[in-house]
């Protein structure tokens, strides 16, 4: 890598878009970034979104991701490793090819030094109330399958792993570094999480939360996280399995993200795309470019 000291490496998992993809390719200068490309995309846009990367962009191998399947987190971790043998960056983020950021660099590099040792990632044990009847014990307990976007399960319950707290969270996270470290050695020391969750309903929202919670895989966790995710999602209260496309109609409340109780601000958001936030976008980077020339100051500790 071009710049392996930074204090953020970005894991950035994409499949199509490629026009946004090189735009939050170049938002995210001078940090570096893993890029890895579904292997299902096709030969033109992998082209279009690769070609002529700059070189703090290293690409990472090619996977058959797809919604709700273990290969996400074979994607995610893939990531984690080579940020981890290529860079000294204090802290690895995991973000879709659908985000931005909504900080500057150096607001963010501040951001984490002030927490160098701490994740930053909501992470919630099971139980969870906001997943439903069963608060999502049923993802782990029983086989599954993704199918066309529709879930398989096979209604025989099963054991789970030893030495495990399950526990949910989202797929986007910023993590220190010993802790996506703390992930990578559960993938290599214990092949039994990678047979359970194969079979685990959307595994990227469960295994590496499942890893960071349980004190076996990952000792001293809860005294070492920000209980705070650092992305806005403009999701509206619908029932969606994806957050909605941003436009300029959301505006104002991505550009209000800084307020947040206790003083954290979000730093990354989704949804957007080319065609439909393409004006918003420019508006987003209007903002860091007044920021840049006024030098306003900003609280970025809690």
């Amino acid at each position: 890598m071009a710049t392996p000291s930074a204090a953020l490496a970005c894991i950035v998992l994409a499949h199509e878009d490629p026009v946004h993809v090189r735009r939050l390719i170049e938002s995210l200068d001078p940090f570096p970034v893993f890029l890895h490309c579904d292997a299902r995309t096709s030969k033109s846009v992998f082209g279009a979104m690769t070609d002529g990367l700059p070189d703090r962009v290293r690409l990472l191998p090619r996977i058959r991701t797809g919604w709700a399947k273990w290969e996400n987190v074979e994607a995610e971790v893939s990531g984690y490793r080579a940020a981890l043998a290529d860079t000294d960056a204090s802290h690895v983020a995991v973000l879709t090819g659908s985000d931005y950021p909504l900080a500057n660099a150096t607001e963010i590099a501040a951001l984490l030094a002030a927490h160098r040792e701490e994740s930053f990632v909501a992470v919630h044990p099971l139980p969870y109330e906001a997943w439903g009847r069963d608060g999502g014990r049923a993802r782990l307990r029983f086989p599954h399958w993704a199918w066309r976007k529709h879930m398989v399960r096979l209604p025989i319950p099963r054991r789970l792993p030893r030495g495990i707290v399950p526990a949910g969270g989202s797929q986007l996270k910023v993590l220190a570094r010993h802790h996506a470290a703390s992930v990578v050695d559960a993938v290599d020391r214990r092949p039994d999480l990678v047979r359970f969750w194969r079979r685990t309903w959307i595994a990227d929202e469960t295994f590496v939360p499942t890893v960071l919670q349980s004190p076996a895989l990952t000792p001293g966790f809860a005294e070492q996280h920000v209980p705070h995710a650092l992305w806005w999602i403009g999701w509206d209260g619908s029932a969606m399995k994806s957050p909605p496309w941003l436009t300029t109609a959301d505006a104002g409340r991505l550009l209000e993200r800084r307020t947040f109780p206790g003083g954290l601000p979000h730093v990354f958001a989704r949804k957007f795309s080319t065609e439909q936030s393409s004006d918003l976008l420019d508006v987003v980077d209007g903002a860091f470019e007044l920021r840049r020339s006024t030098g306003a100051p900003r609280e970025v500790t809690a």
